[in-house]
């Protein structure tokens, strides 16, 4: 049996609590830095969902990390760059925060990147992905524990060119990621793009872009839409008795549990392509679904799975390196070759701080109660590294 396996098999509580312990206790040498936390994410406003998404999953990983005693302060980024910018900025110089993790939004994550890693703290990012920061901006500070943006729809593009489809038409939102996504589909689609639209981050009426995928003649639309844009999308979309004729197909955030909920049956028929779901059958994802569920009487999202992981990764560094993180350079080490119990089985990280991880298919359908989920998952691709990570020259 592998090392790995050996330590996956551990529950994540018997191999983190000293760590927890250590920190509490203040029996650090003298000189130690003690690890301080700030969390930006969106709190207000329609980005709120995610956020607190986000913060369950990264409160649950830490107290099953035996972290809970480890100063964590969490500020809203209002779902503005700028603003992000200067939560982070404070998170570094008034709460003195040495590390700072969650970051939804790639636009955000990069107008707070410069300062966070001028400052020598440490950046993990929970979910947003940017290209930029895998490749020749990469950083020995930064971290992502969710995915390149690219990497997240290239399974995108690699199904829809599976499935024969000859015509695809393609929408995401005008941001970074919007850009990174539908990038990442024409990576691996090679058929013809029908249709390539980017409406603004802020919108939530799509009928006019709606008539321009019907015009495209196109047979199937892939999209990218998060939280209440994806559940606005996506139920315009079969208002408009799309779905029969030009069948939808999106990564994990356009059609999570949270999405799926508001959308109602719009969502059944879609295929999605993810990285993770609440069906992948091991021992650490079994413990955090069944624990979301009773803490917060829901399923859990992508979000909050990569916010969990983000938790237990840092618990695992931080026992590495004896819960001293006055050494960044030791404690970045610590947090890239660490090995620790995902709930994704499979994951590490990539030589530019990005995951290498399987990514998977499956049908939206009904199940028994009136909701849907996510049918039985195929494997798209295995072990996949992002395109990005041959551009990094990672200084030490």
């Amino acid at each position: 049996m592998s090392a790995f396996r050996r330590f996956a098999r551990k529950s994540a509580p018997d191999l983190f609590l000293k760590a927890g312990l250590f920190l509490a206790a203040g029996v650090a040498a003298a000189g130690a830095e003690p690890l301080k936390i700030g969390f930006v994410v969106t709190l207000s406003g329609p980005g709120a969902v995610i956020g607190n998404d986000m913060v369950a999953g990264f409160k649950l990983g830490m107290k099953d990390a035996g972290l809970e005693n480890t100063p964590v302060v969490y500020g809203d980024d209002q779902f503005k760059p700028d603003v992000g910018r200067q939560v982070s900025t404070k998170l570094l110089e008034s709460d003195h925060a040495n590390l700072i993790t969650g970051m939804i939004w790639s636009n955000v994550l990069l107008a707070s990147a410069k300062p966070i890693l001028d400052a020598n703290a440490i950046l993990i990012s929970a979910n947003a992905g940017p290209s930029e920061l895998a490749g020749k901006q990469c950083h020995p500070n930064f971290f992502n524990t969710a995915f390149e943006n690219d990497t997240l729809h290239e399974p995108g593009g690699q199904y829809a060119q599976s499935k024969g489809i000859k015509k695809l038409a393609l929408i995401a939102p005008n941001y970074p990621a919007g850009k990174d996504a539908l990038n990442g589909v024409k990576r691996f689609y090679k058929g013809a793009v029908a249709a390539e639209l980017y409406p603004a981050l802020d919108q939530f009426d799509f009928a006019a872009d709606i008539a321009t995928l019907r015009a495209s003649g196109a047979e199937a639309t892939y999209f990218f839409f998060a939280g209440a844009q994806a559940i606005n999308f996506v139920k315009q979309y079969a208002q408009a008795g799309m779905t029969k004729t030009m069948p939808l197909i999106g990564s994990i955030p356009s059609l999570d549990a949270i999405v799926r909920g508001g959308t109602g049956p719009a969502a059944i028929g879609a295929e999605v392509l993810t990285y993770w779901d609440d069906s992948i059958d091991n021992p650490t994802n079994k413990k955090f679904v069944s624990e979301f569920i009773a803490d917060q009487n829901r399923k859990p999202t992508g979000y909050a799975a990569t916010a969990y992981d983000t938790a237990t990764l840092i618990a695992a560094a931080l026992k590495k390196v004896n819960g001293d993180v006055a050494d960044r350079k030791a404690f970045s080490r610590a947090l890239a070759s660490v090995e620790f119990p995902s709930v994704r089985g499979a994951f590490k990280f990539n030589t530019n701080h990005m995951p290498i991880q399987n990514f998977y298919a499956g049908p939206i359908v009904a199940d028994g109660d009136g909701k849907s989920k996510i049918g039985p998952l195929e494997l798209v691709l295995k072990d996949y590294k992002d395109s990005f990570a041959a551009t990094c020259q990672m200084a030490d």
